[in-house]
């Protein structure tokens, strides 16, 4: 897909800016946005030129959730055969560069399952949050139930999910769900300087390699994440980004990285 419908995509930087854009509806979530959503992030995975991606939405939502235009109808005629409660079929924790969530208004139902799919969330203080499908008639979506207890606890998960409660941006780094609580109009500013920082001073690799096992870290054992640890060392040390990040800070300048993701990715994965 080069010509997206309900998104807007553009590279700066190194940094890919992936933006919600169905403004008439406040970013509801349809007409075609899953889709369009994962083949974005297929491309930052593939890109060896984006080196950190930012998801927001067009002011002043972030994601108002599905998109409810037809009334008592939105969650029925499901086929049964072919639905899949996955909001997209590849993940912001596959892409292997940090995914940071740029929260700048309302994020509602799936518009808040998504931003915890996402490495780091930046969130606007006087907007609203909630996974609210409970209160609906449904339930939460896009692995919520595999992603919220991890980021914030199984009390706080089972206060956001089983109430369908809305939170503010106060309360949402309260109970663990964002990386900073920011005035709203400060979010995206600051994702962007994250971002921009982490394109050029991680080494891509590195944090490639660091992402993948933080998203796996929960389902191993202790001996298990150091074997792994260990064996994701091997590719690493004594390699030229290894020795080029020691030489520009003791020489205090910007590093030059020479791995490439796609590339230098180990065959047959080690996790």
């Amino acid at each position: 897909m080069s010509g997206y419908e309900t998104i807007l995509f553009d590279v700066s930087d190194a940094v890919a800016t992936i933006t919600l854009h169905r403004p008439d509806v406040r970013n509801a979530f349809g007409a075609g946005m899953g889709p369009e959503l994962t083949d974005a992030y297929e491309r930052c995975d593939a890109d060896d030129d984006v080196r950190a991606v930012v998801l927001t939405g067009t002011p002043p939502a972030f994601c108002s959730g599905a998109d409810l235009s037809t009334r008592g109808d939105t969650f029925g005629g499901i086929d049964r055969s072919t639905f899949n409660a996955a909001a997209t079929r590849f993940e912001a924790w596959e892409v292997r560069k940090p995914v940071i969530a740029a929260v700048n208004g309302h994020a509602i139902g799936v518009g808040l399952t998504l931003a915890l799919q996402c490495d780091l969330r930046f969130m606007a203080a006087d907007a609203k949050f909630g996974v609210v499908q409970v209160q609906r008639g449904v339930m939460g979506d896009a692995y919520v139930h595999w992603s919220l207890p991890r980021i914030v606890g199984m009390a706080n998960a089972a206060e956001i999910l089983l109430t369908g409660a809305t939170f503010d941006g106060r309360d949402m780094q309260r109970l663990g769900v964002a990386s900073r609580c920011l005035p709203n109009d400060e979010v995206l500013p600051a994702a962007l300087a994250m971002a921009r920082d982490i394109a050029t001073n991680t080494a891509p690799l590195s944090v490639a390699f660091s992402k993948r096992l933080l998203w796996q870290s929960f389902e191993l054992d202790r001996a298990d994440v150091n074997r792994l640890e260990t064996e994701l060392h091997h590719p690493l040390m004594g390699s030229d980004d290894a020795r080029e990040g020691v030489m520009a800070f003791l020489e205090r300048r910007d590093p030059e990285w020479s791995a490439r993701v796609t590339r230098d990715w180990p065959e047959g994965q080690v996790w």
